[in-house]
């Protein structure tokens, strides 16, 4: 691992070139990862109307991506746990790059660029160690320049505050080992947590759910602009259980769950896909696909504002009007005062919507 002073020393010396921006390619909205109908995986920008913009072919399925702040360059990870990342040109759809995970490592499907954009950070798994980690890369080249811990185990999903000084890490709490893929190897004992970090991997502060919630993995984030956090959880417990799938936590607080009467909670199967703010921060929903369901909460008292069914629901992003949404079947659609199907895609969308030049 690139020793403390000669990762301070990279991260000095990084600089931005100037480079034609998103505008060039139509400026999405979003970036998405969806399977076509003739069998190819792509990353697609996409705008909040569902018109298509671009689709570029990926190796193999995608999870989530990462949109650089200033370039139109998208950086598409592998479903968990793949060891690889592209970095596609959205202007010429071509690769410009691979990230291969080091030796002894694995992506978990999400990164997120510094403020600047020349660094990039990614989840990763030291798994013969059960402890994650955060993959610092520069981004001229996309050379590693090192690592440090994510202050958990199992890190799946990673955030850039409003600040651009601190990271916000979900640390799901599973231990997993590419020799046995995707199996769940340590639920007795996992735990789950937030971590704050600095840049350069200080600790900053971290919060944990109460003990009873211990397997209720964190996985998914969504940041709001005055620093409230939200996230979306994955129960690992009993099926039988149907606890909250969705919390809110501002540093220096403790975390507020929200859930839904047990009626609707229960029709979740313990399983939140995407998680997103409203546009105007007042609201906040999840997507729940193997419940065919989307649940809005208002923020300010956590009260349920809205249950929606829609098929295999689970990218969720932001919007001016409130959120958009995707699924599995080829819709996108938006939910204001009304939810409304605008487009249909000939496609199955992937997991997550990405915005591009707002905050996520």
């Amino acid at each position: 691992m690139t020793s403390r002073r000669r990762f301070l020393a990279g991260l000095a010396a990084l600089s931005v070139a100037p480079t034609q921006g998103w505008a060039a390619v139509g400026a999405p909205d979003y970036l998405a990862a969806a399977l076509f109908p003739d069998g190819s995986h792509r990353l697609v920008g996409l705008l909040a109307d569902g018109s298509i913009l671009f689709s570029l072919t990926l190796p193999a399925r995608g999870h989530a991506a990462a949109a650089h702040p200033h370039r139109p360059q998208a950086v598409a990870f592998a479903r968990r746990p793949g060891t690889f990342a592209v970095i596609i040109d959205c202007t010429t759809g071509a690769q410009t790059a691979a990230l291969n995970a080091p030796y002894g490592r694995h992506f978990y499907g999400h990164g997120a660029f510094s403020q600047d954009g020349t660094r990039l950070f990614t989840t990763e798994n030291d798994y013969e160690a059960g402890e994650g980690v955060i993959g610092v890369w520069e981004t001229a080249q996309y050379t590693r320049l090192g690592e440090f811990p994510s202050g958990g185990t199992g890190p799946h999903d990673i955030r850039l505050m409003a600040d651009g000084q601190t990271l916000v890490i979900a640390n799901g709490g599973i231990e997993t080992h590419p020799d046995t893929g995707r199996t769940k190897l340590n639920l007795p004992v996992m735990q789950p947590n937030l971590t704050y970090l600095g840049l350069d991997g200080s600790m900053l502060e971290q919060a944990e759910l109460p003990p009873g919630l211990r397997q209720n993995s964190i996985r998914h984030l969504a940041v709001r602009p005055d620093g409230l956090i939200g996230f979306a959880t994955q129960w690992q417990g009993q099926t039988t259980e149907h606890p909250p799938l969705l919390g809110l936590h501002r540093p220096g607080d403790e975390i507020r769950l929200l859930a839904a009467p047990n009626a609707y909670q229960s029709r979740l199967q313990g399983y939140a896909g995407s998680i997103a703010f409203s546009g105007d921060g007042a609201s906040i929903a999840i997507t729940c696909p193997r419940g065919n369901a989307l649940h809005q909460f208002r923020v300010e008292d956590g009260q349920l504002i809205g249950v929606f069914e829609l098929d295999d629901v689970c990218g969720l992003g932001s919007s001016a009007d409130g959120l958009v949404y995707t699924t599995g079947t080829g819709a996108v659609g938006t939910l204001g005062t009304t939810v409304k199907t605008t487009a249909r895609q000939h496609c199955q969308w992937d997991n997550h919507l990405i915005p591009v030049g707002r905050p996520a």
